[in-house]
């Protein structure tokens, strides 16, 4: 906590209201199992809906970010899955308007910021209520090693397209944050990745996946 700044500070503990000096109040809902399966559930429809109206259009895509994860991740262990609210799917800029509509179609609401393209989850939804597309073969910011992988170097699992192993660990190493890492700890953990690794990446990124192989607590 940085000096002079003031804890969090409940005022209900039966679940009603907490603020920080200068914040905006914030309603706290009671601890609820059904809340918290119901949150991962969302994510779940949000993923199958998305890739289901791309589907149905026969546009090409590929499933990334952290439900790739745990697509991996489940094929080894199902008790490492860890949750994830974000829904990443990578396209081609060509097929853009084909996807745009495809979603369009499905209930979904396009928005923009100006390095993010996404679509909301119906027209009261949240940015983290969202798909958020990456195009294949760019860099998602200038300052990355490599592009992003193709939509091609994918293959079908029992629901959706899911990126292939190697370019997701690549996009994992690129983007190198916080929750990036965990990603790749938990793919270490289990095996999919190993001490073979770091010499299929160059080596920035090579580098970065050797530091984790060797401090994998962090």
């Amino acid at each position: 906590m940085g000096e002079g700044s003031e804890p969090l500070r409940i005022l209900d503990r039966r679940g009603g209201v907490c603020y920080r000096e200068g914040m905006s109040k914030i309603e706290l809902q009671p601890v609820s199992l059904a809340r918290m399966v119901r949150a991962v559930e969302k994510v779940r429809e949000r993923v199958l809906r998305s890739t289901a109206a791309l589907d149905g259009a026969n546009v090409p895509y590929a499933v990334i970010g952290g439900n790739a994860v745990a697509a991996w991740v489940s094929r080894v262990d199902e008790a490492a899955v860890r949750n994830t609210q974000d829904v990443d799917i990578l396209v081609r800029r060509a097929d853009f308007e084909r996807v745009k509509a495809a979603l369009e179609g499905a209930g979904f609401v396009y928005g923009c910021t100006m390095d993010n393209q996404f679509f909301l989850d119906g027209p009261d939804a949240k940015v983290r209520d969202a798909v958020h597309l990456l195009m294949a073969g760019e860099k998602v910011k200038e300052h990355y090693a490599s592009a992003t992988p193709d939509v091609a170097d994918s293959h079908r699992g029992e629901e959706f397209q899911v990126i292939e192993l190697q370019p997701l660990v690549e996009m994992k190493l690129n983007s190198w944050r916080d929750k990036d890492r965990t990603h790749l700890r938990d793919m270490i953990d289990i095996g999919l990745i190993d001490s073979t690794w770091p010499s299929r990446f160059q080596p920035a990124l090579a580098s970065r996946l050797q530091e984790l192989l060797d401090n994998p607590e962090g």
